[in-house]
């Protein structure tokens, strides 16, 4: 397949088959994000794109998941993305499942008959970074979305079928906004009741850079920020991972059968004086 580097995926996408339908993110905006800031966005010609699919096809015709990258790919045209759903369909006859990158902006321009008629076509998974439940912080980040419109994109998605896998993003507000963004993402996501739901931590890369060392959170501080979120959280079915890379503690669950447990194991870190109290800890070899 024809990559421009750097290509990203979520790490639940290890094993899916990759196509690239748009270069970098068509918003790009955001300063805690470094992934895409090298790359000018655009969509890429859709006669390239079907005649790569038909490529892959016969190389790969077991394949069962696939992702689309590169950023936002939910912002394509609705009519667009019925044309490369329904041609991947066509061509991987043991397909089960087709996931994306979305934002709540991208979730929302469509609408709800557009959304039914998406997953039908196996569209399954969006991945939507709320980062934060708190308009300040979001705003604090140059991200341009409301978060009334991220908790409307995946509310009305998951009523339209499809499956939303939700990001928060510890230490983002830095420690001013520590307890608002922590109260307040719980909050938010309460509304949306994701699927899945996933924390990471914010850690300087090139070309993001959020804070000075005195306001950034200290590993403590974010495991902290992470008990003060799950205890926040009133979920009836979503499945929690912190287990990426970035995150000061690796842990996984269910809710709400496992909101006690996890925060008895939170606690029994912060007792244990293993974590750095003064700067962000071990630095992880990737992100």
């Amino acid at each position: 397949m024809k990559y421009i580097e750097p290509l990203f995926r979520p790490p639940a996408e290890a094993v899916s088959l990759i196509f690239q339908v748009a270069y970098g993110c068509p918003h790009n905006s955001c300063r805690f994000c470094g992934m895409y800031k090298g790359v000018t966005y655009r969509m890429r010609d859709r006669h390239e794109v079907l005649a790569e699919f038909k490529m892959a096809a016969g190389r790969y015709p077991a394949t069962r998941r696939i992702f689309l990258a590169d950023g936002d790919v939910m912002l394509l045209s609705f009519d667009l993305l019925v044309e490369y759903l329904t041609e991947l369909n066509r061509l991987f006859p043991r397909l089960t499942r087709i996931n994306v990158y979305a934002n709540g902006s991208s979730i929302t321009r469509k609408s709800e008959a557009e959304l039914v008629a998406l997953s039908k076509l196996k569209l399954n998974t969006l991945y939507v970074g709320l980062e934060s439940g708190s308009q300040t912080v979001i705003d604090l980040a140059d991200k341009h979305e409301s978060v009334d419109n991220m908790v409307q994109g995946v509310t009305v998605a998951q009523r339209c079928g499809l499956r939303c896998s939700v990001m928060v993003l510890l230490g983002v507000g830095g420690k001013t906004f520590s307890s608002e963004h922590a109260t307040l993402t719980a909050a938010a996501l309460n509304l949306m009741q994701p699927r899945l739901l996933s924390a990471l931590r914010f850690i300087e890369v090139p070309n993001a850079k959020m804070y000075d060392d005195a306001e950034t959170l200290s590993e403590f501080d974010a495991v902290v920020e992470l008990r003060a979120i799950i205890s926040g959280l009133e979920m009836k079915r979503t499945v929690f991972r912190a287990n990426h890379s970035s995150s000061p503690v690796p842990l996984s669950g269910r809710f709400p059968q496992d909101k006690q447990r996890l925060l008895s194991d939170l606690d029994q870190l912060l007792k244990s004086n293993s974590l750095d109290r003064h700067g962000p800890g071990a630095m992880p070899m990737f992100l």
